[in-house]
């Protein structure tokens, strides 16, 4: 993919480490605190489960279909518990961006246009959840003023990017930017991840230590496909590898309603 340029496809966007100390809140059954909504590990497992199982039932009835018997290595989806709780925390934080603004975000990118560059089929809660983030991060991602990048942060992008195995690995600083083209997917993305971190600091974001860094799910296409990725929170002057460090929170019983879903009572 040497002579093919990046384009924003949806957005691409980081969100750093969200463990902020003012917040108060610990407990080892919880994977985030975002303002007043948790999400429960066992929320998060039920996800990647699914995923998991619905993406093998597709695989089991292809290879079916074609007299082939898939390996157990076939059968798993890439999809991670990290990846799941980067898109919980990226739409409930979004949603509150983007009411904050006024912003109405229109349900516009379904599962079904995602499913085969995803790779998880559109019935998985995954895929929907994967829908919903699509429609708010592109609305901010319109909305916000883009900004300016130093090649340190563009280097985090290009990285991040070099780790999924879609685009050459070793280039340069100059190679990237011509790559990258004029790189306004990477100020958009930068604009959208400046203001979700504000957001979690003003509601007050806590995550389970086993989800940190926490990444906002990103994707670009090439022309040609979709890569789906996540990188660490990047800022006008690069990246950023830790934000807070905040003194260790003491076990407590959550105290917000669990969230079963965003968009779910």
């Amino acid at each position: 993919m040497r002579a093919r340029r990046l384009i924003a496809a949806a957005s691409v966007a980081a969100l750093g480490v969200l463990s902020l100390g003012a917040c108060g809140k610990s407990a080892p059954d919880v994977a985030a605190y975002v303002g007043d909504t948790t999400y429960s590990m066992s929320r998060v497992d039920a996800i990647y489960s699914d995923a998991q199982e619905t993406f093998g039932e597709a695989v089991r009835k292809e290879a079916a279909q074609a007299g082939a018997s898939p390996s157990p290595e076939q059968l798993r989806s890439k999809v991670t518990r990290q990846d799941v709780v980067n898109l919980l925390v990226s739409i409930e934080l979004g949603k509150r961006v983007a009411a904050a603004k006024k912003l109405q975000v229109p349900d516009q990118i379904t599962p079904e246009q995602l499913q085969q560059q995803l790779q998880m089929p559109a019935t998985a809660e995954y895929a929907k959840l994967w829908g919903e983030w699509a429609d708010i991060s592109q609305v901010l991602g319109q909305q916000l003023p883009p900004g300016e990048l130093s090649d340190d942060a563009v280097m985090a992008v290009y990285q991040a990017l070099a780790k999924t195995g879609q685009i050459d690995s070793g280039l340069g600083v100059a190679q990237v930017r011509e790559l990258f083209g004029d790189g306004g997917f990477v100020r958009s993305g930068a604009a959208l991840s400046a203001a979700l971190q504000d957001e979690a600091e003003r509601v007050g974001t806590s995550v389970n230590p086993r989800f940190q860094p926490l990444g906002v799910p990103s994707v670009v296409g090439n022309g040609q496909s979709l890569i789906f990725y996540s990188l660490p929170y990047i800022d006008a002057d690069g990246p950023v590898t830790d934000i807070s460090t905040p003194e260790p929170l003491p076990s407590v019983e959550p105290t917000g309603p669990e969230a079963t879903g965003p968009g779910e009572s």
